[in-house]
């Protein structure tokens, strides 16, 4: 794994992933063909996976910017400046002329389970050419988040221009760039379905999970957080491993979650913390973002605190 770079304070964490208009309607239960129900609350933000984390940094203290595309439209102009508002650096987010910008709408019903309606065309994917354009930024960044939502290429490109730390948030496409992104990784990340898709049928227990962690280790990386459903977050390093246990936190929401947890792991490697306190970090930041509709986190000092008690609490439960 790479080390951050003593007295770094200046150049900003890169994130290269999507930037999107969020719609989020909680509603009693979703209706049916023909019919309609009443929506109890809707709540519209900056959203995507690159933004969410972004924010997640930026609430964490870490000088943030972000390479995405917006379409050159009113729904751009609104999230961007939502952006510089977060603290984040939009200077790499490219406008793509007579583009739409991407929406996600969040159905959320009243046992909580979502459902995601899209549009994120084509033409708000990154290029090669818009990451190459930001590769100064790239290179001097202490670490580049990089989000496999974008087509194989683009990640492949961005995890090369990074001199920093690389982490990889989802799971490599299965084609002829996977071995060269995995080598380029110094984390992995991957939610519950990404897990399976990753490791197969070695995600079904934590014995299989831990022993498919330790072969991607083999491959380049040097940490691999997987979430393992229903039990928790299994990270793995050389050396060692830590499964920590969801919280008893209420959940509203688990949007957003896998972001912020992302975040809080890169804020707590570049600070040089020890896996184990990494691995609570990270989970404590996403037990902090699952108790409100919408993947956007409020990453508080005192909320963390919170978050931290419910993982140790976690953790002696076993």
């Amino acid at each position: 794994m790479n080390s951050p770079r003593p007295g770094v304070t200046d150049a900003a964490v890169m994130v290269v992933g999507q930037l999107v208009r969020d719609l989020v309607l909680v509603v009693d239960a979703v209706p049916g063909a023909s019919e309609g129900t009443p929506v109890h609350l809707r709540r519209e933000m900056l959203g995507g996976k690159g933004a969410n984390q972004s924010v997640s940094l930026a609430q964490l203290g870490v000088p943030v910017g972000l390479v995405a595309v917006a379409g050159d439209d009113r729904v751009g102009d609104d999230m961007l400046a939502q952006a510089v508002r977060d603290g984040i650096d939009v200077s790499a987010v490219v406008r793509r002329a007579g583009a739409d910008t991407g929406l996600i709408v969040d159905v959320l019903d009243a046992s909580h389970q979502w459902r995601y309606l899209e549009h994120v065309p084509e033409t708000v994917l990154l290029t090669e050419a818009d990451v190459t354009a930001a590769a100064d930024r790239l290179a001097a960044a202490p670490a580049v988040l990089v989000q496999l939502q974008q087509p194989s290429a683009v990640a492949l490109c961005a995890a090369r221009l990074a001199t920093g730390l690389v982490v990889l948030d989802g799971t490599p496409v299965d084609d002829h760039r996977r071995a060269a992104l995995i080598a380029e990784a110094d984390v992995i990340r991957t939610d519950a379905r990404e897990t399976i898709e990753l490791l197969g049928a070695a995600a079904r227990d934590p014995d299989g999970a831990l022993r498919g962690a330790r072969r991607l280790l083999e491959l380049g990386p040097s940490l691999i957080a997987l979430a393992l459903d229903p039990l928790g977050n299994l990270f793995v390093w050389p050396d060692g491993h830590l499964l920590i246990p969801f919280t008893h936190t209420r959940i509203v929401d688990t949007t957003g979650a896998g972001d912020a947890l992302i975040a809080g792991l890169t804020a707590a490697l570049l600070r040089g913390e020890r896996p184990e306190r990494v691995a609570r970090f990270a989970a404590a930041a996403a037990s902090a973002t699952v108790g409100h509709p919408g993947g956007r986190p409020d990453l508080n000092p005192a909320a963390l605190r919170e978050h931290l008690a419910l993982v140790e609490e976690a953790l002696a439960r076993g």
